[in-house]
């Protein structure tokens, strides 16, 4: 039997509550099924991230694999489809799926990520050439488009700036308003990602770099250099940039140009939904904190650095 990390159980547990426990408590029967089904065999420590856990494994007596499995959730409905239609184009290839058990079988890459590259800058292009390979036709089929969030978009930022309304100023608010109102409904249908942060690409065999996790959405690739500022903004407040402004400004200004660049997209607009990210974020934080910092003097640091952020990046 395959054991569950106890970091796995309760996090799934307090975040699901009596659903998370019941599927917990299948959770070993089904990862036996499914490795029985696919000819698999266990081949290393279980790992997992906020809403999966992933075997390594050997399929078919050779092929080093891993089984992932996602607690049963709408926002994971989608990923092998990306997958799919990617074809190991830039991301990990898709081996077998289970749709019905959220279970997919996937080629097995390194557990190191872009995360632990240093060079923020090598991090940008790198993130970039991943985007310009994700971005492909959308396939056929129900794929969750962007452009109908969009409206859900404009009506959360007028809640958040009426009951946060010393948190932004007017001007960082309204370009946010703007972005959502001027690309969100007009939309390429293309294929993205949807969370392309560092920790989501990892360094692999057949290629240097590969994607993981996606969202399988339809929308603007520079929607996902948005996702990515956002995340490496935390490298920016770990090195002190959230108490230098103008610092803080050329840092993002930055990573945006060249990940516009190696991506093959236009800057502005990935500045746009950039600065969008930050000024939903900043808004999150104060309702619901992160799981960096969950309050206190910690999230109110986090907090003023979102809003420095979102501020440097509006036009």
């Amino acid at each position: 039997m395959i054991d569950v990390p106890e970091t796995f159980v309760r996090a799934t547990v307090d975040r699901e509550g009596e659903a998370g426990a019941d599927w917990i408590a299948r959770l070993p029967s089904l990862l036996g099924e499914l490795t029985d089904h696919w000819g698999c065999v266990p081949d290393g420590d279980v790992v997992h991230g906020g809403v999966g856990i992933v075997v390594p494994v050997v399929w078919g007596g050779a092929t080093p694999a891993v089984l992932k499995v996602s607690f049963p959730h709408p926002g994971n409905v989608h990923e092998p489809d990306a997958f799919a239609a990617w074809g190991g184009q830039g991301a990990v290839r898709l081996y077998e799926r289970d749709d019905s058990r959220f279970a997919m079988l996937l080629e097995r890459v390194r557990a190191s990520s872009l995360a632990e590259v240093e060079d923020t800058d090598e991090v940008a292009v790198v993130a970039g050439r991943i985007s310009r390979r994700l971005a492909v036709p959308a396939p056929p089929g129900g794929l969750p488009r962007l452009r109908d969030m969009a409206d859900g978009w404009e009506r959360q930022l007028l809640c958040d700036q009426k009951e946060f309304d010393d948190a932004l100023s007017a001007r960082a608010v309204d370009a946010a308003l703007g972005t959502v109102r001027e690309l969100g409904h007009a939309q390429p249908d293309l294929l993205v990602h949807g969370d392309l942060h560092a920790r989501n690409v990892l360094r692999a065999e057949r290629e240097p770099w590969l994607a993981v996790d996606p969202k399988g959405w339809v929308g603007d690739p520079a929607y996902d250099g948005g996702t990515l500022l956002k995340a490496l903004g935390l490298r920016m407040l770990d090195v002190g940039l959230d108490d230098e402004p103008e610092r803080l400004r050329s840092a993002a200004h930055r990573i945006l140009g060249l990940f516009s660049e190696a991506a093959g997209l236009d800057r502005e607009r990935v500045g746009r939904w950039a600065q969008f990210h930050l000024v939903q974020a900043a808004f999150w934080g104060r309702r619901h904190g992160f799981r960096r910092a969950r309050g206190g003097s910690a999230l109110d640091r986090l907090n003023r650095f979102l809003d420095r952020a979102a501020e440097a990046l509006t036009p």
